[in-house]
C-alpha cells in the first residue's frame, strides 16, 4: 500500500482510499495493460457535496501520471471529472480494453 498525501492507494482491494473523519471513501480500479480501469468511487453519504470524491480521483490521476500509467473510467465520476479538467484528458487510454 502506498501513502500520496492522505490518500492511499491500495493495490490490494485495487482502489484508492481517503479517512475523513472515521469515515471511508474510495475510488476502485482495476489495472490492466498499463492503465488502471477506473469503476467505481464511494463517497459516505455524511461526506456528501464537500469535493470527497473530487479530492479521491485528482490524487488518484496525479499517482497514474507518476506511474506513467493511462486511465479507463468506466465509472461515471471519475468520466465527469476527466471532462471537466482538459489538463488530465491526455491521462486517457483511447486503445484500452474496457
Amino acid at each position: 500500500m502506498t501513502k500520496i498525501g492522505d490518500l492511499r492507494n491500495n493495490e490490494s482491494e485495487g482502489r484508492y482510499e481517503l479517512m475523513i473523519d472515521g469515515q471511508l471513501a474510495i475510488a476502485a480500479y482495476d489495472r490492466r495493460d498499463g492503465a488502471l480501469v477506473f469503476t467505481h468511487t464511494e463517497v459516505p453519504h455524511a461526506l456528501e457535496g464537500q469535493g470527497v470524491g473530487s479530492r479521491i480521483v485528482k490524487a488518484a490521476l496525479a499517482d497514474v501520471r507518476e506511474k506513467g500509467l493511462k486511465v479507463v473510467p468506466l465509472c461515471e465520476f471519475v468520466a465527469a471529472y476527466i471532462e471537466r479538467h482538459p489538463d488530465d484528458q491526455d491521462l486517457l487510454a483511447l486503445d484500452a480494453p474496457g
